[in-house]
């Protein structure tokens, strides 16, 4: 079965045209991705579209875009998701990030706030299992896995503060945070555990959050930044009546 839809795409080159959309008409499955169709305009109608993708199975977070409004991965949103016989699909760059060209947008300012925590994308792993005795079994090397953020930035594309103040932090930084100074606290020194609460607790971070929790909405992975932030409020908050009671 193949259904007919159109996709509305973003257009914008820094050649000093105006941004435009541009529109296609594509016979596609309803079980294909949105990236699928995407790619097939690149193939078939115009090779002069930008956009990022990678990996295909929601690892890396290069496809993000926005999809009839809403923030997705492409590679995991299926046509029928967003689209019927006869509908029309309009895709658009991230929100609150500048755009290069197209669909493509300049995340260099994100990965460095998130490089800026220190935070390692590598974890310990979880024990190995034996499927007989549901009993953790000895291991010959450490296990280890990724971080649940995959980077993608469509927290921070969904996030209102982010769009009314570039300069915080944002929540997948403030996730990263989180992860280093509570999650993997046990291998802090209190110098740095004591810098990363300091990061938190500035006008940039924490307290800039406005609570909306769109970045739960939008995370592919589940990684509820919103709630990270929340926790390193109590946290911040239960350590300076910590330090007012002993005054």
């Amino acid at each position: 079965m193949q259904w007919q839809v159109t996709f509305q795409v973003f257009r914008y080159k820094q050649d000093g045209s105006s941004p435009r959309f541009d529109t296609f008409q594509l016979d596609v499955r309803p079980d294909e991705y949105v990236l699928d169709a995407v790619e097939r305009i690149w193939a078939s109608h115009d090779r002069s579209l930008v956009f990022r993708h990678a990996c295909h199975h929601a690892g890396c977070g290069a496809c993000g875009m926005l999809v009839n409004g809403r923030e997705k991965l492409t590679c995991k949103t299926r046509i029928e998701q967003v689209a019927s016989p006869g509908s029309t699909v309009k895709l658009e760059p991230m929100r609150n990030f500048p755009v290069i060209s197209d669909l493509a947008v300049d995340m260099g300012a994100f990965y460095a706030k998130i490089e800026g925590t220190g935070s390692n994308p590598i974890r310990p792993g979880d024990p190995l299992i034996d499927c007989e005795t549901n009993q953790p079994v000895p291991s010959p090397v450490p296990t280890t896995r990724f971080a649940d953020c995959i980077e993608c930035g469509l927290c921070v594309s969904a996030c209102p503060t982010s769009g009314t103040d570039p300069q915080s932090l944002g929540p997948a930084t403030l996730h990263a945070v989180f992860r280093r100074a509570v999650e993997e606290a046990n291998g802090l020194n209190a110098e740095t555990k004591k810098s990363l609460f300091d990061m938190a607790d500035s006008e940039q971070g924490i307290w800039r959050c406005h609570a909306a929790f769109e970045c739960l909405e939008a995370c592919p992975s589940n990684v509820n930044p919103a709630a990270a932030i929340m926790e390193l409020r109590r946290r911040v908050l239960a350590g300076k009546l910590g330090l007012l009671g002993r005054s």
